[in-house]
């Protein structure tokens, strides 16, 4: 893990602003909006330079492994500590969990679908426009996950947002963000995601208007790269495509500037007189940070069998059992299929984890119908699945006459969960639930004959030397 003190690469975003970077992922970072600002030989001397104050973060306990600990030191004009004593919000957001039980959530093996959610008429920011589909566990427990959708058309206004129960991924459907946080600045498109760890504040603008969006939650863990394997070393998501925000900061007074904590699920609010953007320098692995999806280098079929999706992971959040995630962030983007004799779309399924898909943009590959950007499916723990009846059948009418095909215009993705998900009483209730999901697969009908048919080329290839 390299440690990086220059901003090493830049964009530029929309109003004329620019936004540097840092780039990889997990390195130890450093960045200061103004030189001299960071202490050159300790965390945390007796003055810091330019009088500011120096403030820890911790991602991890102090004493977790070295390869896996997670702490970033912040030098500020004022420490995070001066505020009034928080209080419960009000009005708060009734459509947020933080743990789930029978008492706000259901379990439902149903195959479940959710059309795009419509953006609010009235006035509403991405705090407000936040609600939970589903999820497991507690953040209490600090073992878990909460899968939201937001909505949001104007920008947040003189506060910021702090999530005390875990990590934020966020994925922009809709609707450019401008996420100021204490670290510096990200502009998050859609095609890109961000993740927002655990405890550090921010706040999101809408630079294009009103947004849409999924966002995935993880108690007591982080996310990190999956391994990969008989791969080797290089493909899926390289660490140097992951940016990392320069510092950035602001030195204003902002009489009634009001953080939103959302601790156990429920928002408190307490009231300062400065802007928590106040960081002039900072270090550390602890750090927000976003990815475009663009860049991610799938790996597939080049002979038969279409692959599991698991090889499609751009992030996963391990448990403590090898090779089961709390969950895993996988895509399907653009990409040639070539597999010959194969059924090319995703094989029927019943898996013993869930299931939790989006789609950004374009279609996908198994749902002709129905399966919208902005819209959202669960395919629960051992609830079968697969692609619906025009897919299917358009599929085995073109034979294997097929040759390669590239997917294009497309980016869906999936949350996958070793945890059966409960989902909350909104999203069973929502408007936008869509009750015929599962006219898309009475249409099967039986192709079954006892006429046995073998593709003599299939048989060749199991083989392996062409005899027949």
């Amino acid at each position: 893990m390299g440690h990086q003190s220059a901003n090493t690469d830049s964009s530029v975003a929309g109003d004329d602003l620019r936004f540097d970077y840092l780039s990889g992922f997990g390195n130890h970072f450093s960045s200061e909006a103004i030189s001299g600002a960071l202490p050159p030989d300790q965390n945390s001397p007796l003055i810091c330079p330019y009088g500011l104050y120096a403030e820890q973060i911790s991602g991890t306990s102090f004493t977790s492994p070295r390869n896996l600990n997670l702490r970033s030191w912040l030098y500020r004009v004022k420490p995070s500590v001066t505020h009034e004593p928080f209080k419960p919000r009000v009005p708060s957001n009734g459509r947020i969990l933080g743990e789930f039980n029978q008492s706000n959530s259901s379990a439902n093996p149903t195959q479940l679908r959710w059309k795009p959610v419509d953006i609010p008429d009235s006035p509403t920011d991405f705090v407000d426009g936040l609600f939970t589909v589903c999820g497991a566990g507690s953040s209490f427990l600090r073992h878990g996950y909460a899968i939201h959708m937001y909505t949001a058309n104007k920008s947040m206004d003189n506060c910021a947002f702090c999530n005390a129960d875990g990590d934020f991924l966020l994925v922009p459907q809709k609707g450019r963000l401008l996420i100021i946080t204490e670290c510096g600045r990200l502009e998050v498109s859609p095609g890109e995601i961000a993740v927002l760890p655990q405890g550090f504040r921010f706040a999101v603008s809408l630079p294009d208007g009103p947004s849409r969006g999924y966002v995935s939650e993880i108690f007591g863990a982080h996310f990190q790269l999956p391994e990969l394997g008989p791969i080797g070393a290089n493909g899926l998501a390289a660490p140097r495509d992951f940016l990392v925000p320069t510092a950035w900061f602001e030195d204003n007074s902002c009489p009634g500037h009001t953080i939103i904590q959302k601790f156990g699920g429920e928002l408190f609010t307490a009231v300062q007189d400065f802007s928590p953007f106040n960081v002039v320098a900072w270090h550390g692995n602890y750090v927000p940070y976003k990815y475009d999806l663009s860049k991610f280098c799938p790996y597939n079929t080049v002979l038969f069998d279409h692959s599991d999706p698991s090889i499609n992971t751009v992030l996963t959040a391990p448990t403590d059992k090898p090779g089961v995630a709390l969950l895993d962030f996988v895509i399907f983007p653009p990409r040639w299929l070539v597999a010959e004799h194969t059924f090319r779309p995703p094989y029927y399924h019943r898996n013993c984890m869930s299931e939790f898909m989006g789609l950004i943009y374009g279609g996908y590959e198994a749902k002709v119908d129905g399966f919208v950007p902005g819209g959202a499916s669960l395919h629960s723990c051992m609830t079968p699945h697969g692609p619906d009846t025009k897919s299917y059948e358009a599929t085995i009418d073109r034979g294997n006459d097929v040759g390669p095909q590239k997917i294009t215009n497309t980016m869906a993705f999936m949350f996958e969960s070793s945890l059966i998900p409960r989902i909350s009483r909104w999203a069973l209730e929502s408007p936008f639930l869509d009750h015929d999901y599962y006219q898309c697969w009475i249409g099967l009908k039986s192709h079954f004959t006892l006429t046995h048919r073998t593709n003599p080329e299939a048989t060749s290839l199991q083989n392996g030397r062409g005899e027949k």
